[in-house]
């Protein structure tokens, strides 16, 4: 059975955050679920997490989560999820959330959610995926990261070998207009399976 359009959504998991990230949190769950695209989480109902897997749910949409046996009770697990997999490590549960998902936003996070997002980023610069990738900007949370980017960027630490590599938006709507338009964009083609040449042709 082909499942729907997905969407991994990478946030945080704290209660004690300012009110405009649940607000936005919410809005992503019931944009989600209007446009009939499927939830890929952390499966965590605490934080922003909780807050778009609830409002997922209201809106009528589908949920499939993650979480290692380790953060079953810390992160307190959302059991509503339609597909819920428990698994042993944080790696698992990152490789399964990025298999089933066809796009990738990271709302306002920590430490975890950065390191998920980033690691996204890294594959789509290796051309190992062709996905939309959205750093969604509540209250300009992301600036400083994308500052960094810029940083590594002038100091060639980095290039940008595709120039849809990320898009950074300020808004709930422009994050998913973003990623239903994103198959009609030109993107550079996936380079070929050997390892080597992907990393070449990615920094060329």
């Amino acid at each position: 059975m082909t499942r729907p359009f997905s969407v991994a959504v990478y946030c945080s998991s704290s209660d004690h955050v300012d009110r405009a990230y649940f607000e936005a949190a919410d809005a992503l769950g019931l944009g989600l679920a209007a446009r009939g695209w499927r939830l890929v989480f952390g499966a965590g109902r605490v934080g922003l997490m909780g807050a778009v897997a609830f409002a997922t749910h209201r809106g009528g949409g589908k949920i499939y989560g993650v979480i290692p046996h380790a953060l079953d009770r810390v992160e307190l697990t959302y059991e509503e999820c339609d597909e819920l997999l428990r698994v042993e490590t944080m790696r698992q549960r990152k490789a399964l959330m990025e298999e089933n998902a066809d796009a990738y936003i990271a709302l306002p996070g920590g430490l975890g959610t950065l390191e998920e997002i980033v690691e996204i980023i890294v594959l789509k610069q290796l051309r190992y995926i062709d996905r939309p990738i959205v750093l969604l900007n509540t209250a300009g949370y992301w600036e400083p990261l994308i500052a960094l980017f810029e940083e590594m960027i002038q100091q060639q630490f980095l290039t940008l070998a595709n120039p849809n590599l990320y898009q950074v938006v300020g808004t709930v709507d422009a994050a998913l207009d973003y990623i239903a338009s994103y198959s009609l964009m030109e993107t550079p083609p996936l380079a070929g399976t050997d390892d080597e040449e992907r990393v070449r042709t990615a920094l060329e």
